[in-house]
């Protein structure tokens, strides 16, 4: 493959690279900036029942004479932390400072905030007067550490019956700060002496955190510093209430301990996370002016972005993770936003339904502003729906059912990535006339009754009561870190003996695009002597999805099985992702009795785009193109090297006597002609000599594009010429040898042996060359006669 040059392997490469695969890369359908992708409006919900759950609780916070000023500085803003990053609008608050009372006009106690609701404004009264923690009031509270009277205070407010009291049911918290022990040796009130004061301190703790306990109050006590006592700590989570708001382990109440007061904003948005079963993101840290990211989740539908700006002059600007600024408050792209505490040292975004991804925090400060650093984080709860199918739809009592469960968020988009559920439990309880509850867990483990581990499909069953006679209904719960359940009810009816009809519910699985159909198969077995009609209907839909299911409706001919196929059309504006819902089927002849249910496993993707369609006839036509482009280029560059004359040399003879020879060099035959002229100095033999151009005055020896060797002597007609053959110059002659091999005429493969004609016409002469003979000893052709053909 020597013949091959640098141009024509440069052609050839490009030619199988055009082969190898499209000539651009192709976005992924529906993905931001590719071609078809679209952002499909998301509806934020104005149901206050469809946020998170609220909660009651009191930031009861240590500011005895132990603590230095910066440590009560870190801890106001904790507190702030806490009241500004709770996510739900209908929790309640309250923030409560406590030293001692050791002389008359002293109280241990010091309400700065009395029980508020964390909606807008009450945020951002909040805001305001938590920042009265940062000043000692030395007059009004002593310098010691009264626990029960501080336990005290914040049970009273979360329990009490006044204006502003617990709502039934919330859970009630209390997260406590401190940096030292119990001290109330100088509180009169505990006793006549230090000694019995502080024995009679720690036998009044013991009976307030029964209190608590009663009264269904957490106490999560967080501790710094190097003078803990840690024993009273555990005591104080370990005496109040045990109740937790999941089953998960950490969410119980426990007490934790940290260095020194620069680590209580973390460790107690930590904290308070774990106590409300959200979860909370760790974002980055910086000075400003600088751009701080933290990253929510797909999962999560209710959310606070925590900005610990220290310095009120610090401003902050959100943007979402499109790479848009946000609203301060109102509606944006299907999410809500409301922000408090601009004014303060603690700023917070509460966000419903945000957009998964990084979010961006730009922060930006005057001059002497600048000094400390700032941190972003996110605290998050993911409330999703559980779409529940239960088999058979309508039990007879005794009978087993099979539930199947499948997880939603909010806006009805289906889970289906089981690590976003990492650690979910998910169980179930049963109700109804005739029986008491029934528990039971389900499984996303791909045994029993599951058919696929990590499909985010959780089934389980249990057996109805055989007492059971009339309602059932049918609630499940999901615990995880960060994640609860909203607890809709399913309701169906105990079947009385066996149901005349049967039905079994298919949907085939697809990914399609908006507009397209998916089909699905109804089985149904009629046992009875009338026709019954069925509805098919959908349930538990994505929003936005216009999916719509035909027929509607179908008859179950009597005394038989039949088989109706049916179809699911995708609306055209239908949200890309996965669907969710389920089809179901009822029996309105019977009282639209429920037969069976069926998830629909369809996910929607964006349609294709031209160049998706037609990317392949395109890169065929170019790499076709281009193949040609390349056989016609290496063609030439081959005619051209076939022309070229560089090795050849030029004898000039006399009465069978070489006087001179001429080679061509590379480069002096520009096109494939050399020309030449031959010196006859008088009483010297005559010698070769190049001369530039081919006019008129000089010999001229040329190849043609086929590999064929031409003279044109000087002033005369043009000749073949063949190498190593004599051929007539004037008084001289001249021999052609080396250099590329001449061809035959005619066409042939590469290095044809071709015998030489030595009688018959030459065709390119017309003279009698005699008969085909070969010129070696033995008749065969020798080396002069190989012919090169492309």
């Amino acid at each position: 493959m020597q013949w091959i040059d640098k141009g024509g392997a440069l052609l050839l490469a490009g030619a199988l690279l055009a082969l190898s695969g499209p000539l651009a890369a192709t976005p992924a359908s529906g993905a931001p900036g590719a071609p078809g992708a679209r952002t499909v409006p998301r509806t934020a919900s104005a149901d206050p029942a469809e946020g998170p759950d609220p909660i009651d609780f009191a930031v009861v916070v240590d500011q005895s004479a132990s603590l230095a000023d910066k440590d009560l500085a870190r801890e106001t803003e904790a507190a702030a932390l806490l009241v500004q990053g709770e996510i739900s609008e209908r929790s309640r608050a309250a923030v409560i400072g406590f030293g001692s009372s050791e002389k008359r006009g002293q109280s241990p106690v010091r309400e700065v905030c009395p029980l508020i609701v964390a909606d807008a404004a009450g945020r951002e009264r909040l805001s305001d007067c938590v920042q009265r923690l940062g000043r000692r009031d030395t007059a009004r509270t002593g310098p010691g550490t009264d626990f029960p009277a501080a336990v005290r205070q914040a049970v009273t407010r979360l329990t009490g019956t006044t204006a502003g009291a617990a709502k039934p049911g919330a859970p009630k918290v209390v997260f406590l700060l401190t940096d030292g022990r119990l001290d109330v040796a100088d509180s009169p009130e505990y006793g006549t002496d230090r000694e019995s004061r502080q024995a009679n301190g720690e036998k009044r703790l013991t009976e307030e955190l029964a209190r608590a306990r009663a009264a269904g109050v957490q106490i999560w006590p967080l501790g710094f510093g190097g003078e803990l006592d840690r024993a009273s700590l555990t005591a104080m989570a370990e005496g109040g209430y045990r109740g937790a708001c999941s089953e998960i382990p950490g969410s119980a109440p426990r007490m934790r301990v940290v260095g020194t007061s620069a680590e209580i904003d973390k460790a107690l948005q930590e904290t308070f996370a774990a106590a409300r079963c959200a979860r909370i993101a760790h974002g980055t840290v910086g000075r400003p002016p600088a751009d701080l990211t933290v990253t929510i989740p797909p999962i999560a539908t209710d959310g606070s972005l925590t900005v610990a700006k220290h310095d009120p002059a610090v401003q902050v600007t959100y943007y979402d993770p499109a790479g848009r600024k946000v609203p301060v408050r109102g509606e944006f792209d299907g999410s809500s936003f409301e922000v408090s505490g601009q004014n303060g040292p603690v700023e917070a975004l509460r966000v419903k339904n945000p957009l998964p991804g990084r979010w961006r925090v730009h922060i930006e400060a005057p001059p002497g502003h600048r000094d400390r650093e700032v941190a972003v984080r996110a605290i998050w709860q993911g409330r999703l729906r559980s779409a529940v199918v239960l088999d058979p739809a309508s039990p007879r009592a005794g009978e087993q059912v099979e539930v199947e469960v499948q997880m939603q968020t909010r806006r009805g988009v289906v889970v289906t990535d089981p690590r976003q559920l990492a650690g979910l439990s998910v169980a179930a309880e049963l109700s109804g006339e005739g029986f008491a509850p029934v528990d039971f867990r389900l499984a996303d483990d791909g045994k029993g009754p599951d058919a696929k581990a990590g499909d985010v499909r959780f089934t389980g069953t249990l057996t109805v009561p055989k007492s059971a006679t009339g309602a059932l209904e049918l609630v499940t719960r999901m615990d995880a870190p960060g994640i609860t359940s909203d607890r809709r009810p399913l309701h169906a009816v105990v079947a009385e003996g066996a149901p005349l009809v049967t039905a079994a519910l298919t949907v085939d699985g697809a990914t399609v695009h908006p507009g397209a159909t998916v089909r699905g198969t109804l089985d149904v077995t009629n046992n009875d002597s009338a026709p019954h009609t069925l509805r098919l209907a959908l349930a538990d839909q994505t929003p936005g999805a216009e999916l719509a299911v035909a027929p509607a409706a179908v008859t179950a001919p009597p005394n038989r099985s039949t088989r109706i196929p049916f179809t699911v059309t995708v609306g055209p504006d239908t949200p890309y992702g996965p669907l969710g819902g389920r089809v179901t089927v009822v029996d309105t002849t019977d009282g639209d009795r429920a037969l069976r249910g069926a998830f629909l496993d369809v996910r929607v993707v964006a349609p294709p785009t031209w160049w998706e369609r037609w990317w392949k006839a395109v890169a065929g036509g170019a790499a076709a193109a281009l193949l040609l482009g390349t056989f016609v280029g290496i063609r030439l560059v081959f005619r051209r090297r076939r022309r070229d004359l560089t090795g050849v040399t030029l004898e000039l003879r006399q009465d069978g006597r070489t006087l001179d020879s001429l080679t061509v060099r590379r480069g002096q035959s520009p096109g494939g002609i050399f020309a030449f002229a031959v010196d006859e100095p008088y009483g010297t033999p005559a010698t070769l000599r190049r001369v530039p151009g081919a006019g008129s005055s000089a010999h001229v020896l040329r190849r043609t594009g086929a590999g064929e060797l031409l003279l044109r002597p000087r002033g005369g007609a043009q000749v073949p010429v063949r190498p190593g053959e004599p051929a007539g110059l004037g008084d001289h002659e001249l021999v052609v040898r080396g250099g590329r091999p001449a061809p035959a005429a005619g066409r042939g493969t590469p290095w044809t042996r071709r015998p030489r004609r030595t009688g018959g016409a030459d065709r390119r002469t017309g003279t009698d060359a005699g008969p085909l003979t070969g010129s070696g000893p033995d008749g065969s052709p020798d080396a002069s006669t190989y012919d090169v053909n492309f």
